[in-house]
C-alpha cells in the first residue's frame, strides 16, 4: 500500500517534456513498483518518464512488459541515445532497474562474492621462509627458491611476471637495485625493496643469463608451483603462496608511501578512481621511484 504522501505525489506527477502518455506509464509503473517515500517515487517517476519518452521515440509499446525489458532500459541510457548526462544516465538506469524487478521478476540474482586480498605474511614467517630456502639440498634449489621470495615479497613478481626473468636482469642502477620484467602483459621495471637487495643479487650472479626460477622455456605455464612443491623441509610452515608474497610487497610498499593516511585524510575507502587519477601525475623517472620504493621506513 502506498502512503497518502506517496500517492499525491504520483498523481501529481505532470512534467512538460515529455507527452501525456509517456506520463501516464511513468505514473502506472511507479505506482505499481511501490516505492516507499516520495523522494524515491520521484525519482521513479523521473526515470520511468524517460523510458517513456523514448520507447515513443522509436516505436514500442508503453507496457511494463515491453518498455522495462532490460535490453530497452540499456539502449535507452546508453551514451548517444539520450542528451542526459553520464551522472543521470546511471541514476535513471539505476532506477529503472529497481521498477523491473518488481514489475518483470526474472530468476534469482545469486550473489557472487568478491574475493579478498591475500593476508600478507609477516616479517618473521618472511625469515622462516628464506630460512627454509637456505636449507634446501642443492645450491641450484637454493638460489631458485631464494629468488622466488625475493621477486615476490621484494618487488611484487607473479605468474607471467616471472617466467623470462634471467640473473641479467637484477641490476643495480639508480640508487639500488630493480628487475626489468620483460614477459607477462606488463613489461617494466621494478625497484627492489632495500632488505631483500644481497640476497637477490647473490640468487642472480649465480643464475646469469638463465631463468632465475629455473627451467629453460618461456612458453613453460606454471613457473612457481614446481619450485614451491619440491622445496624440502620446514614441516612447521605451511606451503608458500605467491599470491600472498606478492601481498607482503603490496602492504609495505603501501606503508611506506603512506597510502593509508592519503585514504583516511581523503575520506576513501575504496580504490576503484585511483587508477583514473593517476592519468593526472607525472610519472616518476627510474631513480625517483628507487628512491621512493626501494625502502622500507619504520
Amino acid at each position: 500500500m502506498l502512503s497518502v504522501e506517496v500517492a499525491a505525489t504520483i498523481e501529481g506527477f505532470s512534467p512538460r517534456t515529455v507527452s501525456g502518455a509517456a506520463a501516464a506509464f511513468a505514473k502506472e509503473v511507479t505506482a505499481a513498483a511501490g516505492p516507499p517515500t516520495r523522494n524515491r517515487a520521484k525519482a521513479y517517476l523521473f526515470a520511468a518518464s524517460r523510458l517513456g519518452a523514448f520507447c515513443e521515440s522509436i516505436g514500442l509499446e508503453l507496457t511494463a512488459t515491453v518498455a522495462l525489458h532490460p535490453s530497452v532500459v540499456e539502449r535507452c541510457c546508453a551514451p548517444g541515445m539520450t542528451t542526459m548526462s553520464a551522472p543521470t544516465r546511471r541514476t535513471v538506469r539505476t532506477n529503472l532497474r529497481a521498477i523491473a524487478r518488481v514489475l518483470r521478476p526474472g530468476p534469482p540474482v545469486v550473489a557472487l562474492g568478491r574475493e579478498q586480498a591475500k593476508a600478507p605474511y609477516s616479517n618473521a614467517e618472511i625469515a622462516s621462509y628464506l630460512s627454509l630456502a637456505d636449507a634446501q639440498p642443492t645450491e641450484s634449489r637454493r638460489m631458485r627458491a631464494s629468488a622466488l621470495v625475493c621477486l615476490s615479497a621484494g618487488a611484487g613478481l607473479v605468474g607471467a611476471d616471472l617466467k623470462a626473468v634471467t640473473g641479467e636482469d637484477v641490476v643495480a642502477r639508480s640508487g639500488g637495485v630493480v628487475v626489468c620484467v620483460r614477459a607477462g602483459p606488463r613489461p617494466r621495471v621494478v625497484p627492489v625493496l632495500s632488505n631483500y637487495h644481497d640476497r637477490l643479487r647473490v640468487a642472480a650472479r649465480f643464475a646469469g643469463t638463465r631463468l632465475l626460477i629455473g627451467g629453460t622455456s618461456l612458453t613453460r605455464r606454471n613457473v612457481t608451483t614446481p619450485l614451491t612443491a619440491s622445496l624440502s623441509g620446514g614441516r612447521d610452515l605451511p606451503r608458500l603462496e605467491i599470491a600472498r608474497l606478492r601481498a607482503t610487497w603490496l602492504v609495505r610498499v603501501a606503508e611506506t608511501i603512506g597510502l593509508d593516511a592519503f585514504m583516511g585524510a581523503a575520506g576513501i575507502t575504496c580504490s576503484q578512481r585511483l587508477g583514473d587519477l593517476v592519468a593526472f601525475l607525472p610519472r616518476p623517472d627510474e631513480a625517483r621511484a628507487v628512491a621512493l620504493l626501494s625502502e622500507i621506513r619504520p
